[in-house]
């Protein structure tokens, strides 16, 4: 582990921000002088952002609170390119009508965790459709396409594994990351700025730019001062992709993803991620993370509602969050106590340990392990309102709440295992 001087740094690397960075000694330097101006960029494919975005807002949270400045950069123009990075097909094409839509509907989750204004440190909010529509075909060729090796391109991630899976690839596409690496020149040259974040995926393009920035030997963007820094990918401990449910991506736009949806989402996740995502997405001190974590047994569902209600909090409002709370428990305590809810009681130490078919079968909402994997496959069986997705899942201490297991088949058939 590096040991850092500036708190920004710092701060990403206890809270497990850090993938790769071009340069931590130059970064940190900046970032101690209150020097650094970093951006992100946020293609306006959809009319709001997930929760993968979220994972860089937070880094840009970290970067002012830390006396440095954010840039948030909307994509509209690239957005009429489409990222090809970790698709197996082309992007649907948007009309500009519907990516200015998208880019207004976006902007509102933005101040929820960033200070916008005129001052030293306050973030400012770009568009590289501003530039890039404004680009002359043959000189765009001459001046910056001159500086990129089709072998080099062909090598990046984006482009090679969509090949290797013989999955065909535009050249509109194939475009995306000049324009990308020509974004960060152009805010290098006009905002100062000297620092591109973004997910792992993105660790090509945005080296792409430092590069192109050096080649261009522009006076006003100096090679050594351009950097470029990831962040992991986010996946689940069982190795899902963070971010997904049944119904589809977690939205942070409250009339696309609920704030009880929402709270609920952070509410299911699974034990060995609870201490990694109040690390990265609340901004509770590390000592009281810390306090968190050491839960053990069925106090973990303490620390799971501390997240579920801060991750809340920072996007929807606290209000939001803890009416959200508020909801869960009364729903939960409505489900257990209903006297109309068959109850089977097991020995606490023979439900710990239990597979789910089992629990699904001795509580007869199905008459087979066969059929109990049936509907775990078509996503029809919950643990506690959690849809089961293996039909491998252990019954665990933590899912026993005030004595229950709650099970469902699909909204209306319910059962009880109590704990005895």
């Amino acid at each position: 582990m590096q040991t850092f001087k500036s708190s920004f740094l710092q701060t990403l690397q206890e809270r497990g921000f850090i993938h790769q960075c071009s340069d931590f000694e130059g970064v940190d330097a900046l970032a101690l002088k209150g020097e650094l101006i970093a951006y992100v960029g946020y293609d306006c494919t959809a009319a709001s952002l997930h929760i993968g975005n979220l994972l860089s807002i937070m880094m840009l949270h970290h970067l002012q609170a830390s006396g440095n400045k954010p840039i948030t950069l909307m994509g509209g123009g690239t957005t009429r390119v489409g990222d090809p990075s970790g698709k197996d097909e082309t992007r649907k094409l948007l009309t500009v009508e519907q990516i200015n839509d998208n880019k207004n509907s976006i902007k509102q989750v933005f101040s929820k965790l960033l200070t916008f204004g005129d001052g030293k440190t306050d973030c400012i909010m770009l568009d590289n459709a501003d530039w890039l529509t404004k680009l002359n075909y043959i000189d765009m060729l001459r001046d910056i396409g001159r500086h990129f090796s089709v072998n080099r391109m062909l090598s990046m991630d984006s482009v090679k594994l969509r090949l290797e899976r013989d999955q065909e690839m535009s050249f509109i596409e194939f475009n995306y990351m000049i324009l990308q690496a020509y974004d960060f020149v152009e805010l290098a040259r006009n905002y100062g700025c000297n620092l591109q974040m973004g997910g792992s995926d993105q660790w090509g393009n945005i080296i792409n730019g430092v590069d192109l920035g050096r080649r261009m030997k522009n006076k006003e963007v100096e090679a050594h001062q351009l950097y470029a820094l990831t962040t992991p990918l986010l996946t689940t401990a069982s190795g899902a992709k963070m971010g997904k449910t049944a119904s589809g991506a977690v939205w942070l736009n409250a009339d696309m993803f609920s704030a009880y949806d929402y709270w609920q989402f952070w509410r299911n996740t699974e034990d060995a991620d609870v201490a990694r995502f109040l690390k990265l997405f609340t901004l509770l001190p590390m000592d009281e993370i810390a306090k968190l974590e050491a839960l053990q047994g069925a106090d973990i569902n303490n620390a799971k509602i501390r997240l579920a209600t801060e991750a809340t909090a920072l996007i929807h409002g606290t209000d939001a969050a803890n009416q959200a709370a508020d909801t869960a428990r009364k729903t939960f305590e409505q489900g257990i106590v209903a006297t109309n809810l068959p109850t089977f009681e097991y020995p606490r130490a023979e439900i710990i340990g239990m597979g789910v078919l089992d629990a699904f079968r001795i509580t007869q909402l199905c008459a087979s392990n066969g059929e109990a994997r049936r509907l775990i496959a078509g996503g029809g069986l919950s643990v506690n309102s959690v849809s089961v997705t293996s039909h491998t899942h252990i019954l665990s201490e933590t899912d026993i709440v005030e004595s229950f297991v709650k099970l469902s088949f699909g909204k209306k058939k319910n059962a009880l295992l109590k704990a005895i």
